[in-house]
């Protein structure tokens, strides 16, 4: 089985990317998609995040992902914590992902992760495709999110790993800024490589 990593610094265009690897039929996981059902009511992390961030629990027994944003961003110790908590969780589903996959057979799978190359996440990879775009338009994309500052914009780019390394280290780098039926064509000329090993 082939394991391809997914990335791209935010607002590159990963969940157009995986989506797109969706409906090419290859299996993704996807690391935010399960960071969020870990902050989820009932999800596996929520009790470690409320024991360690009081002030981030909501009544419903979810987890105030913005509460949560804001007292870890500019935090290192904070961070750090928080980390720890969702790491080894986030790992555990990855695995069963893997696992589910190979007793599936399937000859290629992606794991979408934003902080891939930052968490080491590439060595597990036999290929790593890179999501990029002009920073005119990551920035224009990013800053029409709702709650989304230029102050917190600066601070996740600066933990990301800059664009221009990821494109040098990636096996792949797609092409995000120059419309979505060019960034259609590459994923299929790489997926047409990468499937003939």
């Amino acid at each position: 089985m082939i394991i391809l990593g997914l990335t791209g610094s935010i607002g590159m265009g990963k969940s157009t990317l995986a989506r797109m690897l969706r409906e090419a039929g290859i299996p993704v996981h996807d690391a935010d998609a399960t960071v969020h059902r870990l902050l989820a009511a009932g999800g596996k992390a929520v009790a470690a995040i409320s024991a360690a961030f009081p002030a981030v629990s909501r009544a419903d027994g979810s987890i105030d992902r913005r509460a949560l944003g804001q007292q870890v961003f500019g935090n290192t110790p904070a961070l750090r914590r928080l980390e720890a908590i969702l790491h080894p969780l986030v790992r555990a589903d990855k695995a069963a992902f893997l696992a589910r996959c190979r007793r599936r057979r399937c000859r290629l799978v992606a794991l979408d992760v934003p902080l891939l190359y930052e968490t080491g996440g590439d060595r597990q990879c036999d290929a790593v495709m890179v999501v990029s775009a002009p920073y005119f338009l990551q920035r224009q994309r990013v800053l029409a999110r709702p709650g989304m500052t230029a102050e917190t914009f600066a601070q996740i780019r600066a933990r990301q790993c800059p664009d221009a390394e990821k494109r040098r280290r990636a096996d792949v780098v797609v092409p995000s800024g120059l419309g979505k039926a060019v960034t259609r064509r590459a994923v299929k000329r790489a997926l047409t490589h990468l499937k003939r090993g």
